[in-house]
């Protein structure tokens, strides 16, 4: 938080939106947001995250590997997708709370609606 509120000068709402981006980050990654115990150049967890965030092919490398076969692919893109909008160093690119609450229920939503699916084929 100390370094968002150099970068923006003041909190806002939207300070309040990247600290979620970090905690749904802790969430993700089962990592704390700041460990000097990790391996230098991964004591930021932002810092080590971003760059994984906007690729596809490198995204699940920051995911917890206790979190394996509890999620689609395609849902944990997507909460990655929050994640990194709510880290966006601009506040003006990151949504607000309530784009964020409604991302979030349409991935719980998707999720009911898949295990609804396969209960009824089976």
């Amino acid at each position: 938080m100390a370094t968002l509120l150099f970068m923006e000068g003041h909190l806002t709402t939207k300070s309040d939106v990247y600290s979620f981006g970090v905690v749904l980050l802790e969430i993700l990654s089962g990592k704390k947001a700041i460990d000097k115990n990790r391996p230098k150049g991964e004591h930021n967890l932002v810092d080590w995250a971003k760059p994984y965030l906007n690729k596809k092919s490198k995204v699940f490398r920051i995911f917890d590997p206790r979190l394996e076969g509890q999620y689609s692919p395609k849902r944990g893109l997507q909460a990655a997708n929050i994640a990194h909008q709510c880290l966006s160093v601009d506040s003006r690119l990151r949504p607000s709370m309530d784009e964020v609450v409604t991302a979030l229920e349409q991935l719980q939503h998707r999720k009911d609606r898949a295990k609804n699916d396969q209960k009824d084929a089976h």
